[in-house]
C-alpha cells in the first residue's frame, strides 16, 4: 500500500478510474445504436469536449508534422479496437467482451518486442501459453450462438495491446490531453469514412433517443474523460507496477456489474467463469514478473 498522502489519494483516483472503466462494456450493451455508430458519437463527444480547452491547441500546434501523423494512425487503430470491442458486446454479452480484452496485455508482451526489436522474455511467452487453456474453457463455458463475439473480442484485445504499445512508444514529451484528442478526432473521421462505405450514412450517423443521448454523455464524460484526467494526476505518484495491477481489476469489476445489474451470469456456465480466472491469474502473475526487471 502507498505510504504518503499524495500516494494514497492517487492509488484511490487509480482505482476509481479503473471502476468507471468498468462500466463502459455495461453502457455499451445498454446503448441500443450499433457498434459503429456509438463509437462514432463516443469519439466525437471526447474530441469535442476537449476541443474548448485551449492547451489541446497549443499542444497540437506545438508537435511536429510527422508526428501529428503518427498520433492519427494511432487514433485509426482505437477506433477499430472500440468498434470490436462494442461489437463484440453486442455479438456477445459485456462478460465476455471484457473476459477477451483480459487477454490485451498477454498480446502486449509479444508484440512490444517485436516493435522495439528487443528479445522477446520467456517468462512472457508462457504466460501467454498460460492462458489457452483458459481460453477453451471460457469458449466451451457461452452459447454457441456468442463464439462469434468470442472471435471479435479476441481481435480487440489484440487492437488494444497495439494501441497501447504505439503510444507508450511515441506519447513521451507530448501533451497528453493534445494527444488524445488527434486520436479521438482523427479515430472517429476515420470509422465515420469507414462506415459510411460500408454500412452507408443513415447507419453511421444515428441519431439518438433521449435515453441513449443520456448514456452516450456518461459514456464521453463519466467513462472517458473524467478517468483520463484523474488517471494522468494519480500516474504522478504511484508507480508503474501498482497502476498495471489496478488496471488488470478492469475486467473483474465489469464482470461482477454485469452480473449484478445485467444478470448476465444467467447466460454463462461455471466453466465460462473457470476460463475467467485462469486468464485472469495469468494477466496478474505478469507485473510480478515484470517487477523485477524494472528494477534492476
Amino acid at each position: 500500500m502507498p505510504h504518503t498522502h499524495a500516494e494514497r489519494k492517487a492509488f484511490w483516483q487509480i482505482h476509481f478510474c479503473v471502476l468507471l472503466w468498468g462500466f463502459t462494456a455495461i453502457l455499451g450493451k445498454l446503448i441500443s445504436l450499433p457498434a459503429q455508430a456509438l463509437v462514432v458519437w463516443r469519439m466525437l463527444l471526447v474530441s469535442a469536449f476537449l476541443a474548448v480547452l485551449p492547451r489541446v491547441w497549443r499542444g497540437v500546434r506545438a508537435l511536429p508534422p510527422r508526428m501529428i501523423a503518427i498520433y492519427a494512425g494511432i487514433g485509426a487503430v482505437v477506433a477499430l479496437h472500440w468498434l470490436t470491442f462494442y461489437g463484440a458486446i453486442k455479438l456477445a454479452n459485456a462478460s465476455v467482451a471484457v473476459s477477451c480484452l483480459a487477454l490485451g496485455s498477454i498480446f502486449a508482451a509479444v508484440l512490444e518486442p517485436l516493435l522495439t526489436h528487443k528479445p522477446h522474455a520467456w517468462s512472457e511467452l508462457l504466460l501467454g501459453l498460460m492462458v489457452i487453456p483458459g481460453v477453451v474453457l471460457l469458449v466451451g463455458g457461452v452459447p454457441l450462438h456468442m463464439h462469434t463475439g468470442i472471435v471479435v473480442g479476441v481481435v480487440s484485445a489484440f487492437l488494444t495491446a497495439l494501441f497501447a504499445v504505439l503510444n507508450k512508444r511515441y506519447v513521451h514529451g507530448a501533451d497528453p490531453e493534445s494527444v488524445t484528442f488527434i486520436e479521438m478526432l482523427v479515430g472517429a473521421s476515420f470509422l465515420a469514412l469507414v462506415s459510411i462505405g460500408y454500412f452507408g450514412l443513415d447507419q453511421t450517423f444515428i441519431l439518438p433517443d433521449c435515453r441513449d443521448a443520456g448514456l452516450l454523455l456518461v459514456l464521453a464524460l463519466a467513462c472517458t474523460l473524467l478517468p483520463f484526467i484523474l488517471s494522468l494526476h494519480a500516474l504522478r505518484h504511484i508507480s508503474a507496477f501498482s497502476t498495471q495491477l489496478a488496471l488488470n481489476l478492469e475486467p473483474v469489476y465489469a464482470i461482477v456489474i454485469a452480473a449484478l445489474w445485467l444478470k448476465e451470469h444467467r447466460e454463462l456456465t461455471p466453466q465460462f467463469y473457470l476460463g475467467v480466472a485462469i486468464v485472469l491469474a495469468a494477466v496478474f502473475v505478469q507485473p510480478l514478473l515484470l517487477k523485477p526487471k524494472r528494477a534492476a
